[in-house]
């Protein structure tokens, strides 16, 4: 009556899930890659981790009397608005082109921003401020041009 009961082993217990599923993922890594999002992900992230570029901006903005005037007491930048926003650097990132969300106590806009650095910093080519809401005080308010 001993039987030697033998035991399979981890690959022949689990081959039949991980060999679909590594397939998948493996799938999944090239369409992202060769769909262009790594470096959408890149400059987001660089965006994100950049506060100077965004914060420099938001003082110019602050100081501007006419934006106080439509959008109120302005918001700090969040993190979310930089994610929600669009950004492209160019140039070795020494360019960037970018538009986030602001918020105001009068109301909401977005933020255009262009820029290049000089010297580790931001030098700004354009600011811009679009308010589209609400539609009586449509406009765009230009802070810096070039």
């Amino acid at each position: 009556m001993n039987t030697l009961i033998q035991q399979k082993t981890w690959w022949q217990r689990h081959w039949k899930w991980l060999v679909p599923v590594s397939g998948v993922v493996v799938i999944a890594i090239v369409l992202f890659v060769s769909s262009g999002m790594d470096v959408v992900t890149k400059h987001v992230a660089q965006a994100y981790a950049d506060t100077a570029l965004y914060n420099d901006a938001l003082k110019k903005v602050k100081a501007d009397e006419r934006v106080i005037a439509v959008l109120g007491d302005i918001a700090p930048i969040d993190k979310l608005a930089i994610l929600e926003g669009q950004v492209e650097y160019s140039n070795n990132d020494k360019m960037v082109t970018t538009s986030v969300r602001i918020v105001g106590t009068k109301g909401k806009a977005k933020l255009d921003i262009a820029a290049h650095r000089v010297n580790e910093q931001w030098k700004y080519t354009k600011i811009n401020i679009r308010i589209k809401n609400p539609p009586e005080k449509k406009q765009t308010i230009e802070i810096v041009t070039q």
